[in-house]
């Protein structure tokens, strides 16, 4: 923690470079608070690091190893994963340090800004909406960090004045229950929602909207279905957003950037380079596709599971809309470098001097979410694309409506709830005819995972149900590979949980080192 917090005070002074876009790298010739912030401008020069370089140490490789390795969506190559693998994660694993330092460094670095924003406000005479909306979305912010935070770790300390922590130099926090932290969290969605605009300034901002279907996301994680319903009726009834007709170019262009289904995505830009450009691509896509066109990447290292693609329904354009399986292929995705001049994805790999153009993964696929390619529509810089990642999209706000009308029932057939979860279902290829008419909880977990495979967040959808029905859920999947003798046999790997404890993952060693109050029960924040 002392580290994490360390990094913020740096940090925090303040980013006040205003720039043309939103998401450049503020300047470091810093404006005294007195002389700066006098305008919405400034303001929004300041909170722009807030949608990229501050999660960068999650989105790098951590995001899918938490929320979809651990869930039996992918495979991770690669001794580094193997315990997100078989649940033997532990504090010394480097992606639990990421996350957690990710996690406080977006929650501290928003929880800066709010507090310079809110001493500004006393300085200044006349119209202050501007600073309120920067402190609005600041508090935003915090909320999607510490709602991360949360649901990855549990417990976790709540730090509301960074700077004045510095300095007393007592680091020693302590864990807070969790429905402390998610009635924290609940606060500054609330505000946030009363004081953001409901029209984003840029493109890519958050507005009241976003708040409002980020609290029917944080109610259904407590199971407060009467409030998520609410919420994300909300939303519905606004009619400001809807699905996006292409599934698949909302993954795979920049065109789409934040088109009418996002009500939240992290902002990335390719010519920034490491850390404000998405990296994703780099890890997830064949060599076959990074060579050629960045001269390196496409490491193979999270690739679909056997057991997601095994559970695509018949007519499920999801599955070839997310994943590369043999013979997908891009005559849009150009290179002189390609054996036919455009990429195809070829798996009948022999030897090594088939290496730069096929490839023979353990499961026989890659993702193809979040992969450009060559980007005919711009937005990619050698190994890096200005492809958000989307953390709120407005199909979710439909399932979580379904899933609040179900709340703890077997099953329902309400109109509406089926309404909104058919719609999701439509968009993949399935028929009028084909629309549910009851729905239980299984068929939602199995819709939400198909919907958001690759998109970080199926691992908390397991483990929101509980210790109980998360064994029986992971004990059930493939988690294995295809042999290396043989295309369709598979090296069966099972995983059963035993403990509680491994719904969410242990603290850092380091941090718990550093303030041995990480290691004690929580205590109440309230």
């Amino acid at each position: 923690m002392k580290k994490q917090i360390f990094y913020l005070i740096v940090l925090s002074f303040l980013f006040a470079g205003c720039k043309k876009d939103f998401l450049e790298r503020p300047s470091k010739n810093n404006p005294t608070l007195e002389t700066y912030y006098t305008n919405a401008e400034q303001v929004n020069g300041a909170t722009g690091i807030l949608y990229n370089v501050i999660w960068y140490d999650y989105i790098d490789k951590a995001f899918f190893a938490i929320g979809e390795v651990l869930s039996g969506n992918m495979w991770a190559a690669g001794s580094d994963f193997n315990s997100f693998k078989n649940f033997t994660v532990s504090g010394t694993d480097q992606a639990v340090a990421n996350s957690w330092t990710a996690f406080y460094k977006a929650a501290g670095t928003a929880t800066v800004l709010m507090n310079t924003f809110e001493d500004k406000k006393k300085t200044v005479s006349g119209d202050v909406s501007y600073l309120d909306q920067g402190i609005a979305e600041s508090r935003f912010i915090r909320a999607v960090a510490y709602f991360y935070l949360t649901r990855t770790f549990g417990a976790v300390p709540i730090v509301t004045d960074p700077v004045k922590l510095s300095e007393t130099g007592n680091f020693n926090l302590p864990r807070y229950k969790q429905q402390d932290v998610l009635k924290f969290i609940i606060e500054d969605l609330k505000f946030a929602e009363e004081h953001l605009s409901s029209t984003a300034s840029q493109p890519g901002r958050v507005t009241s909207y976003s708040a409002t279907g980020m609290m029917a996301k944080v109610y259904l994680y407590m199971k407060d279905y009467e409030n998520a319903k609410k919420k994300a009726w909300e939303i519905m009834e606004s009619k400001k957003y809807s699905l996006y007709p292409d599934y698949y170019k909302m993954f795979s262009s920049t065109t789409a950037n934040n088109n009418q289904e996002s009500l939240f995505a992290l902002q990335w830009l390719a010519a920034g380079g490491y850390s404000i450009g998405n990296a994703m691509q780099v890890y997830i896509a064949p060599i076959t596709l990074m060579n050629p066109i960045a001269g390196g990447g496409g490491y193979s290292l999270f690739i679909p599971s056997i057991d997601l693609i095994q559970s695509y329904e018949p007519g499920d354009k999801r599955r070839e809309w997310s994943i590369m399986e043999h013979g997908f292929k891009r005559t849009d995705w150009t290179s002189d470098k390609f054996p036919n001049g455009y990429f195809i994805y070829d798996t009948t790999y022999v030897s090594s001097a088939d290496q730069l153009t096929k490839i023979k993964t353990p499961t026989r696929s890659n993702p193809l979410k979040y992969v450009v390619g060559t980007d005919p529509g711009g937005g990619i810089n050698a190994a890096f694309t200005s492809m958000n990642t989307y953390i709120l999209r407005y199909a979710d706000i439909l399932l979580i409506y379904a899933e609040a009308v179900l709340g703890n029932s077997a099953s329902t057939s309400d109109a509406t709830a089926l309404g909104a979860f058919n719609a999701v279902r439509r968009r993949a290829g399935f028929l009028p005819s084909e629309d549910k008419t009851s729905i239980t909880i299984d068929d939602i977990l199995h819709e939400r995972r198909v919907e958001f495979a690759f998109e970080g967040d199926y691992w908390f959808d397991i483990q929101r149900m509980g210790f109980d029905k998360a064994k029986v859920i992971i004990g059930a999947q493939e988690r294995g590979v295809y042999s290396s003798a043989g295309t369709h046999k598979i090296d069966h790997f099972g995983v059963t949980l035993s403990s509680p404890s491994q719904l969410f993952l242990p603290i850092p060693t380091s941090e718990v080192l550093t303030n041995p109050e990480l290691g004690k029960d929580p205590v109440p924040y309230y």
